[in-house]
This record gives C-alpha cells, structure tokens and sequence, in this order.
C-alpha cells in the first residue's frame, strides 16, 4: 500500500466497500486553533483530531511536541472511530506536516492501512470533491497501539547517526546553518547532520514530488534506497512535526528512515550537547 493517495483515489475509496476512517489534523504552527476551520467545512465524515493536544504530549525537556504516551494516543484514536483492521486517511490544510505527524504516529503505534491525502483539503476541493459543516459522531474503534512499527531515535541514537549513517535536518537552510532561530534555545545543527529543507519534497502546490525525483534528492544528499552499501537514515527537525513528513516523503522514495522526534528542541535546550553553524554538515 502507498503511503499518499490522491484526491480523485480517495473519491473512490469513499465509494468502495471499505471506506476509510477520516481524520483532519488541521493545525498551524504558533497559529490559531483549527478547529473552527474544521467546524465550517471538512470532509464529510471526517473527525477534526488536534495535534498539540492529542497529538503531542506536554512540552518540556523531551521537546516542544514529544510524543504523546501510547496509550492516550491509541484512545484518542479509538474515539475518532479508528480500528486496527480498517483503513485510515489523514489530511491537513494542505503543508502536509500535521497529516504526516499523524501518519508517523499511526505507523508507529502499528496500524498497517493508514494514508495522507497528497495535498490536503486545497486538493480535494480542487478536485471537485464537497466539503460538510455537519457534526460528525463516529462509532468508538478498537485500535491498540503497538509501538515499534517504525523506527525512533532519542538524542544519543541520533548523534550516532550523524556519525554512521545519514541524519537528515529537515529544517529551513538558515535555521540549520544558524543564520536565525526563531524559536530555539541557540541555532545551529546536530554535528554531522546533512541539510534537507522538507519544503523541497514538495511541488507549489503542496503535493509530493514523484517519486523518482524524491530518490534522485536524497540520493544527492548521500541516502540510497537500496544495496549492500546503503547506510542507516534518520530525520529530525524543530520539534518532531515536519521531520515526520520528511520520513514520509523518504517512504515514496521507498527509504525506511527513523525519526528523532525531540529534535532540535530537544536537543538545543541542553547546553551540554554540541552544536555546529554554518552550510556543512561538521
């Protein structure tokens, strides 16, 4: 199974003999909450699940966005009408990364059918496809998480990583180089790591590039997709989110990657953690 589909293929899944449970993880960074834009218009069906609170436990030393613990994850979940033997999809408001969170989550937790929509709610619509203002009231689910279906990284296997492996930084470039911080204890990159703007994964319109093309930017970036000579990849970025839809973007380029998902939140609020500046990865 694919881990994007298109808006034209949801259109289809809706209509067929499994539908998928639909989930909005509309969500801007330092932004209002979305759950008014859900309220005005979503996908029928869908259920709005919020990323700061249900997505993310409370922040502090392990990062502004840790991982919520697996259990409030997996009821949370259940109450959105998610079950472990029934197709998942999940969208945003088009960025992707809230979407991607989710997916990484779902993933991780064990769920084997879960999809983000190439796109968002601007491809659906655009698409032709309707949007709803009703209350939706799903039937409880029976999903259990199960962490461990993908890989995760704390701070020291990510250091390794940068040592051994690729650690991509899927942070803006100035952010990495530590030109700016705008959040962040100090700017800067985790030694070793390799610059990877997520932003870069994506076409204008939001939507993934190919998948040839993402295999031929990661390749520039020293990751390959397969062989005996492949080494071991891992992405972080500010807090967890868009790092997350860099490992989605590397699942198209058929690339398993791990996730740090403290990242440099995480990582720059220790004073003791080495930090490097400037355009190279040292």
């Amino acid at each position: 199974m694919t881990a994007i589909l298109s808006a034209s293929e949801l259109m289809s899944a809706l209509a067929g003999p499994r539908p998928p449970v639909l989930l909005d993880i509309r969500w801007q960074l330092g932004g209002p909450d979305q759950r008014p834009a859900y309220e005005a218009g979503h996908i029928p069906g869908a259920v709005y699940v919020d990323l700061d609170r249900e997505l993310a436990g409370p922040a502090g030393s392990g990062g502004r966005h840790p991982l919520p613990e697996p259990e409030a994850f997996g009821a949370v979940m259940r109450r959105a009408g998610v079950s472990a033997g029934a197709p998942v999809v999940v969208y945003d408001g088009g960025l992707g990364w809230a979407a991607a969170r989710a997916w990484w989550l779902l993933r991780w937790t064990g769920h084997a059918e879960v999809r983000v929509l190439d796109g968002g709610l601007a491809a659906w619509t655009a698409a032709g496809g309707a949007v709803s203002a009703d209350a939706v009231s799903p039937a409880e689910g029976d999903f259990k998480p199960t962490p461990g279906g993908l890989g995760l990284l704390d701070a020291d296997g990510a250091a390794a990583l940068a040592r051994e492996g690729v650690l991509l930084d899927a942070r803006a470039g100035e952010r990495y180089r530590g030109e700016v911080e705008p959040i962040d204890r100090v700017g800067g990159h985790i030694p070793g790591a390799v610059s990877a703007p997520t932003t870069e994964n994506v076409g204008p319109d939001g939507r993934f590039l190919p998948g040839a093309e993402l295999r031929a930017r990661f390749a520039g970036l020293g990751v390959t997709a397969e062989g005996g000579g492949r080494r071991p990849v891992g992405v972080y970025c500010g807090s967890g989110v868009s790092g997350a839809h860099e490992v989605l973007a590397l699942e198209v380029a058929g690339v398993a990657a791990a996730l740090y998902a403290g990242s440099w939140s995480e990582w720059s609020s220790d004073p003791e953690r080495p930090v490097a500046t400037g355009p190279l990865p040292r």
